[in-house]
């Protein structure tokens, strides 16, 4: 099998089946411990907010590239620090949260099985407000896991839509993870990047891989930058977070995901329709930036 693309065989594209059903997977969110104020961050995934480059510049697609905005059905994270200034270095701002890590697969990775995957709207962090430490914060840095979208595509000229899930944290282990109706079984260590894709309403395998690409935004890359092949993007408060330590009620920050046009591939026909079975390929699947905003 050539893993480095998607494949959808001619002959199965002649065949479309009924979809047999959906099913959704429910989501437990975390439970609280106590009974005083919350630290709660929830996602958004915006496919309207500006579009931004590994260094959290605005960019445009290039040319020869197509590139869409994915319907996003679940997302994890990893890692969540608030950083107090420009110049404060990864991991020395207050790390709040710390999924999970197991060295099952020979290596230290993130464990997917114990990962929380989390539809928009829903807690993926929800801890005492006490854990952060009172004090002013301007930054927000979140290393995001794991993404599960749908995209639109097109075979012999049979439009079609499918389930992309992708691993973009540093190093996961994986023992098996559900695309959309199928399971994959891997039970290994997969470096970032590595992919799952289900086409909908047709009698086609699942196919994986591994992408070459993934943007990681980061503006503060002067003065605090990310080690390579990890998936912490970071993203500015418009208004400063400032914690006293007296709070009775709950802080909630949306985090607002740039989800602006991030399935990226190679056009070969200049029609901006991801067609794989012509050969056109992905070349980016990450998160193109982030706003943290207190509620």
């Amino acid at each position: 099998m050539d893993r480095s693309r998607f494949r959808l065989p001619f002959v199965l594209l002649a065949a479309l089946a009924v979809l047999a059903g959906c099913t959704k997977e429910e989501t437990v969110e975390p439970t609280p411990q106590d009974s005083g104020p919350r630290l709660i961050l929830k996602f958004k995934f915006d496919s309207t907010q500006v579009r931004l480059n590994n260094l959290g510049q605005p960019v445009a697609v290039p040319p020869g590239h197509g590139a869409q905005s994915p319907v996003f059905n679940r997302m994890s994270a990893h890692y969540v620090e608030f950083a107090p200034s420009a110049t404060t270095l990864l991991g020395d701002g207050d790390v709040v949260y710390m999924a999970p890590e197991t060295s099952l697969g020979g290596d230290l990775a993130i464990d997917h099985d114990l990962c929380l995957e989390v539809a928009e709207g829903e807690a993926f962090v929800n801890v005492p407000l006490s854990d952060l430490s009172p004090g002013t914060y301007q930054w927000l840095r979140v290393s995001l896991s794991y993404q599960n979208y749908d995209i639109k595509l097109q075979a012999v000229g049979i439009p079609l839509e499918a389930t992309l899930a992708s691993f973009i944290g540093y190093n996961t282990y994986i023992s098996s993870f559900l695309v959309k109706d199928s399971t994959v079984t891997v039970n290994d260590d997969k470096l970032q990047g590595f992919w799952a894709f289900e086409v909908h309403d047709i009698a086609n395998p699942v196919e994986t891989g591994q992408a070459t690409g993934i943007t990681v935004p980061n503006p503060l890359n002067a003065t605090s930058p990310i080690p390579a092949g990890s998936c912490v993007v970071t993203g500015g408060f418009p208004v400063p977070l400032t914690v006293t330590g007296n709070e009775t009620a709950d802080v909630v920050v949306e985090v607002s995901l740039s989800t602006n046009k991030s399935f990226e591939w190679t056009e070969l026909d200049g029609d901006n329709v991801f067609e794989p079975i012509n050969g056109e390929t992905v070349v980016d699947m990450g998160i193109r930036g982030m706003i943290p905003t207190v509620q």
